[in-house]
C-alpha cells in the first residue's frame, strides 16, 4: 500500500483557505484562440459545480487545475500553494475521472483495477490486490469484482472509474460528465457516492447537465465562451429568477414565430401536436397570452445566462454570490 497523500503545504508556505482559488486566468490557444477569459473563482471544500456548454471552457480550466496545461496567465492556488509554479504539487493529490475512461473488455473489475492502480505507481502485488478490494468495497462493485468489464453497466464502469480515481485519498477530484449516458436509476446510486466522497476533499464536477449541480452542489458556476458569467447557489440562481418565467401552451406550428417575439427558455413537445413552452419575461414586458408564472428552477437562470442578452440578466444572477455566503468564506 502506497501512503496516502496529505494536503498541506509544504514549510514556508503563508496560510491561505482551504480549498482551490482560481485568479485571472487566461488561455490563449493557437489561432490564438481564447478559450479562458480571466477567470476568477474561490472554491471551498466539497462539491462544486462547473455547469456550460460544450466548448465553454470547462475542459480547458480542469486541464490547468490538473496540472497538465499551463496557463497564459494567472494564478491556481491549491490549499494557498501555486500549482501553475509546482504542478507536481497538485498531481500527487488528485483524483481524476474523465468523461471516456477507456477499459479492457476481456479483464476482471479487479484485476482492471489492479493495472489501473499500477499505472498510478502503486508497486507490490499484494498491496495493489488489498487496495483493489477496498476501492470496489468502497465503490459498490466488490460483488462484480470477478465479472469482466465488457458485462458492467454503463454505472458501473463509471464507478470503476471513479475507483481508481480516489485510490491514494485524493485532496482534490475532478470529474468530467459523469452522469452522461446513465440510467435514472445509476444515476441516483452515482449521485450518492459522489455525495460520500466530497467530504474532507475538493470536488469539482464538471457537467452540462443542470440536474447533476442541483442534486450534488451547494456551489456553482456557469462558464460561456471562456468567461465566468455566475458565480452562485442553487437556491440564490432559482430566487434571481423567481417571478420572470412563464409557461404555456404554443402550436408546433408556432412556434418560431412565437420565438422571435419572446424569450423562449425550452419547448417540450406533448402528443406530438402542441409545446410547453417556458419563457423568461424581463420586468415590464408583456407577458404572453395564456401564459402564466411558474416557479424558477435552476436550469431556469441558467438557460437565461445561455439564451438572454446580457443586459436583460437579472443583476441578482450574473457574477452573484449570496450575502450570506460570502460572509461564511
Amino acid at each position: 500500500m502506497t501512503a496516502v497523500a496529505t494536503a498541506t503545504p509544504p514549510a514556508g508556505t503563508s496560510a491561505a483557505p482551504a480549498g482551490l482559488s482560481i485568479r485571472g486566468l487566461v488561455k490563449i490557444h493557437p489561432g490564438p484562440v481564447c478559450a479562458l477569459k480571466g477567470v476568477d473563482l474561490e472554491i471551498p471544500g466539497g462539491m462544486f459545480g462547473l455547469l456550460g456548454p460544450n466548448g465553454a471552457g470547462k475542459s480547458t480550466l480542469m486541464s490547468i487545475v490538473a496540472g497538465l496545461v499551463e496557463p497564459t496567465a494567472g494564478t491556481v492556488l491549491l490549499d494557498g500553494v501555486d500549482i501553475v509554479e509546482r504542478p507536481a504539487y497538485v498531481r500527487e493529490r488528485l483524483g481524476f475521472l474523465p468523461q471516456d475512461f477507456g477499459f479492457y473488455p476481456e479483464l476482471s473489475g479487479r484485476a482492471m483495477l489492479e493495472f489501473l492502480l499500477r499505472l498510478k505507481g502503486i508497486s507490490g502485488a499484494r498491496g495493489r490486490r488489498e487496495m483493489a478490494d477496498a476501492l470496489l468495497e468502497r465503490v459498490n462493485l466488490a460483488d462484480a469484482a470477478k465479472r469482466k468489464v465488457g458485462g458492467y453497466s454503463g454505472g458501473m464502469r463509471q464507478r470503476l472509474g471513479l475507483a481508481q480515481a480516489i485510490a491514494g485519498d485524493p485532496r482534490i477530484l475532478i470529474v468530467d460528465e459523469p452522469t452522461a449516458g446513465l440510467d435514472p436509476e445509476e444515476r441516483q446510486r452515482f449521485y450518492r457516492l459522489l455525495a460520500e466522497l466530497s467530504v474532507g476533499r475538493v470536488v469539482l464536477l464538471s457537467t452540462h447537465i443542470v440536474d447533476d449541480v442541483a442534486t450534488l452542489c451547494p456551489r456553482l458556476a456557469v462558464i460561456k465562451s471562456g468567461t465566468v458569467v455566475a458565480d452562485t447557489t442553487p437556491a440564490a440562481a432559482r430566487e434571481s429568477v423567481e417571478g420572470l418565467v412563464h409557461e404555456g401552451f404554443v402550436a408546433d406550428g408556432d412556434l418560431v414565430g412565437f420565438a422571435r417575439e419572446h424569450r423562449v427558455l425550452s419547448a417540450v413537445l406533448v402528443e406530438g401536436r402542441t409545446n410547453r413552452v417556458r419563457v423568461f419575461v424581463p420586468p415590464g414586458a408583456a407577458v404572453p397570452a395564456g401564459f402564466t408564472r411558474s416557479p424558477g428552477t435552476l436550469e431556469d437562470a441558467y438557460l437565461v445566462l445561455m439564451r438572454v442578452p446580457d443586459h436583460e440578466v437579472p443583476p441578482a444572477l450574473a457574477r452573484s454570490i449570496p450575502a450570506a455566503t460570502e460572509a461564511a468564506r
